[in-house]
């Protein structure tokens, strides 16, 4: 079934169409919680509500835009929702010198699944910030009305975010030249 007659039957509350969306995107949908949530099942509960989210609001997709991308910011919401109520946010720090520049690419050296190794060394709130700023492509100032934190505090945890990340990656290089001797 192509899409726009998938999306057709899921408004019209057909189950047919309602488990092919969910055999054709949960995975997509997990891929994006597991960003956002270091235990698995956390994610795959969120994944869950999210779809579920997706599937009665679906109704108020009109077909403008990317119907990925309004399942992306429904999953993405859901997870900054559940990060807030269990206040597993990070710490203000407003007055971190911005010392580091955003052409720090690691997206693009890292494969998909080592990137969410690394995402997973993270505290929860570095890992929020980067995941919204680097991946999903949010403005700091997006973020910290998202979040509700100022936009210092977003650039602060990113820098600290980058920071981190350049470490862990520091050490993995140097495991990797120890093991190679």
């Amino acid at each position: 079934m192509n899409l726009s007659a998938l999306i057709s039957a899921c408004k019209n509350n057909e189950r047919s169409a309602q488990k092919e969306l969910y055999d054709r995107y949960s995975s997509y949908i997990l891929a994006i919680c597991t960003r956002y949530m270091k235990a698995r099942s956390e994610a795959e509960d969120l994944m869950i509500q999210s779809l579920y989210k997706i599937l009665t609001n679906i109704g108020s997709y009109t077909g403008a835009g990317n119907f990925e991308g309004w399942m992306r910011r429904i999953a993405v919401n859901e997870c900054l929702m559940a990060i807030r109520k269990k206040k597993m946010m990070m710490v203000d720090i407003d007055n971190v010198a911005e010392t580091s520049s955003d052409d720090f690419s690691i997206v693009e050296l890292l494969e998909y699944q080592e990137l969410l190794e690394i995402l997973d060394e993270l505290p929860r709130g570095y890992r929020t910030i980067f995941n919204l700023y680097v991946i999903e492509g949010y403005k700091h100032r997006e973020i910290a009305e998202i979040l509700e934190i100022s936009i210092n505090t977003s650039k602060s945890q990113l820098i600290l975010a980058k920071k981190k990340l350049r470490d862990i990656l520091n050490k993995k290089k140097q495991v990797s030249r120890y093991n190679r001797s």
